[in-house]
C-alpha cells in the first residue's frame, strides 16, 4: 500500500536586488522633490526657530554673533511678562469674537438664507461676500479706516463725532476681520447644506416641525463635521492674523489691540530679540496645535 504525499511547494527565489532597487526608485523619484522642499522650507525653519527660542540670539549686538544657550529663560520671562499676558488675552478675544462667533455664525446664516433662492440672487450675494475675501489685507484695512475714522462714513451716517479706532480698537479689528473672512465659512456651509437631503427636511415640515426645529434637529446634526472642520480652519487662520490688525491699528492705541502675533513681531524685529520672539512663536505654535487636537477630538467623539 502506497501513501500519497503532498507535492512539495515550489521553491521561489528572492527577487533580484536590481528589481527591488528599481521599485524603491519608483517611489522616491516622484516624492523626492516634495520631501526636499518640505524639509527645506517647512521643517528647517521650524527646527531653527525651536533652537533659537532657547538662546539669547539678537539681530544686533554681541549676541547676534555669539549667541548662547539660555535654557528656559525666555519662557520664564515670557510667562512673567504682563505685555505678553495682555496680548494673549486680546488674541483669545479676537479669535472668539472674530472666528468662532463672527465668521462662523454669519457664514452659516448667509448660507441658510441662500437655500432655495434663485440663481441671480445667489450669484449677487456670493459675489459681494467673496469680493471682501479676495481683497488684500492692507486694502481691507484702508477701507475700514475710512469707514471708522472720525470723519469717516459711519460717523457721517450717525451724525456723531467718534474716533472708533481709539475708543474701541478691538471691536474695530474684529468687525473688519469678520467682514473679510466670512466668505470662507459661507462657502463651506453652502457646500455642506447642498448635501442635506431635501426629502428629509420636507418630511419634517409635513410632520409639523417648524424652521427652528428643522435647523436644530436635522440640518445642524447632518453638517456637524463641516462645522467642526470650519471652526478648526478659521480658528488657526485668525490665531495667526497679523496684516489686517497691523495695518488698521498697529496694535494701538498703546497695546489696546496688540495681539500675540503683533507682540512677537515687535520683540523680534523692532527690539531685535530674535530668541525671545522665537519663544513667543513657539508658544503660539503649541496653542494652535492644541486647538487642532481639540477639534479633531470632538470630531472623533461624534463619529464614535
Amino acid at each position: 500500500m502506497t501513501v500519497a504525499t503532498a507535492p512539495a511547494p515550489p521553491v521561489t527565489s528572492p527577487p533580484p536586488s536590481g528589481s527591488s532597487r528599481r521599485g524603491v526608485l519608483r517611489w522616491l523619484l516622484p516624492l523626492g522633490p516634495a520631501v526636499v522642499l518640505l524639509a527645506l522650507f517647512l521643517a528647517g525653519p521650524i527646527l531653527w526657530s525651536v533652537y533659537v527660542a532657547f538662546t539669547n540670539e539678537t539681530l544686533t549686538g554681541s549676541a547676534s554673533v555669539n549667541s548662547e544657550f539660555v535654557g528656559v529663560a525666555n519662557f520664564t520671562r515670557l510667562f512673567n511678562d504682563p505685555n505678553f499676558i495682555n496680548s494673549f488675552v486680546l488674541t483669545f478675544v479676537f479669535v472668539i469674537g472674530s472666528a468662532v462667533i463672527g465668521q462662523n455664525t454669519l457664514g452659516l446664516i448667509i448660507a441658510l438664507l441662500q437655500r432655495g433662492r434663485g440663481r441671480v440672487t445667489r450669484s449677487v450675494v456670493n459675489g459681494v461676500v467673496i469680493a471682501a475675501w479676495v481683497v488684500p489685507e492692507v486694502v481691507a484695512a484702508a477701507c475700514w479706516f475710512s469707514f471708522l475714522a472720525e470723519e469717516g462714513t459711519l460717523n457721517s451716517v450717525l451724525g456723531i463725532s467718534q474716533e472708533w479706532l481709539y475708543t474701541a480698537p478691538m471691536l474695530a479689528v474684529i468687525l473688519a476681520n469678520v467682514w473679510r473672512g466670512t466668505a470662507f465659512s459661507m462657502l463651506v456651509y453652502s457646500a455642506a447644506l447642498s448635501e442635506v437631503p431635501k426629502d428629509l427636511v420636507e418630511a419634517a415640515a409635513v410632520d409639523g416641525a417648524g424652521p427652528g426645529r428643522r435647523l436644530l434637529h436635522i440640518t445642524l446634526p447632518l453638517i456637524r463635521r463641516s462645522i467642526m472642520a470650519n471652526l478648526m480652519l478659521i480658528t488657526l487662520q485668525t490665531l495667526a492674523s497679523f496684516g489686517l490688525i497691523y495695518a488698521l491699528t498697529g496694535g494701538g492705541p498703546g497695546t489696546a489691540s496688540q495681539t500675540t502675533p503683533l507682540y512677537m513681531y515687535e520683540q523680534a524685529f523692532r527690539y531685535f530679540e530674535i530668541g525671545y520672539g522665537s519663544a513667543i512663536a513657539l508658544v503660539m505654535l503649541v496653542i494652535g496645535a492644541l486647538f487642532s487636537l481639540i477639534y479633531l477630538r470632538l470630531i472623533k467623539v461624534e463619529d464614535a
